[in-house]
């Protein structure tokens, strides 16, 4: 009895303390992470409805974006910006522009690429080796732009066809360049910055199709 008794007080001992080591792993995780950065517009306000322009009904081009507040040994950035309101895939009028394609006198159309599914979230830009100054200009363009839900590279600007959406505008400060093909994924961009990020921050702003 005595031998099961300290069995026992050994194994809930044991749990306890790989319990602890979890939290503090989680914390240790979380204070590398720090949202350090501070992400501005000029052209979009915290919490602000965003200008048709950066949207689908719009010009489609992709915000400036400010950033202050970048850690020493930034070496990159990268952006991420994603609708977290937004669960609906199948929503037709959220998908990649439709585009044409000219085959002798006709015209061709091609059919809009099909919405991925793999992701709670609508992703409507990935990008990576940002070069390290504090501003982003609009309609940004460089060769290391991943592919967001519509399976299109680039910024696709916001699309949801009901209510008002939270989009989040991120921006990782990096401690390297990233070596990523241009089909990357979200996951994947997430993936290959672990253990990189030195700081993050980001810009909330609302969509709705309804504003103007």
């Amino acid at each position: 009895m005595v031998l099961l008794h300290f069995i026992g007080k050994y194994i809930h001992m044991r749990i306890f303390l790989n319990s602890l080591l979890v939290i503090v792993l989680i914390g240790l995780t979380s204070f590398s992470y720090k949202k350090s950065l501070i992400v501005t517009s000029y052209a979009i306000k915290a919490n602000g409805y965003i200008p048709v322009k950066y949207t689908c009904l719009g010009q489609g081009a992709s915000p400036p974006l400010n950033i202050a507040n970048l850690p020493a040994g930034t070496r990159s950035l990268a952006v991420i910006v994603e609708d977290v309101d937004y669960t609906h895939f199948l929503d037709k009028k959220y998908v990649a522009p439709p585009k044409t394609a000219k085959k002798g006198s006709q015209v061709k159309k091609v059919k809009a690429a099909p919405v991925a599914q793999a992701d709670t979230c609508y992703t409507n830009w990935l990008t990576w080796n940002i070069d390290t100054g504090s501003f982003i200009p609009e309609n940004y363009k460089n060769d290391f732009e991943g592919l967001n839900t519509a399976n299109a590279r680039g910024y696709i600007g916001m699309c949801a066809s009901k209510g008002a959406h939270h989009i989040h505008f991120k921006v990782y400060a990096l401690d390297t360049k990233l070596n990523l093909t241009r089909n990357a994924s979200k996951a994947d961009l997430l993936k290959i910055m672990e253990g990189h990020i030195l700081g993050w921050g980001e810009l909330v702003a609302l969509y709705d199709k309804d504003y103007r």
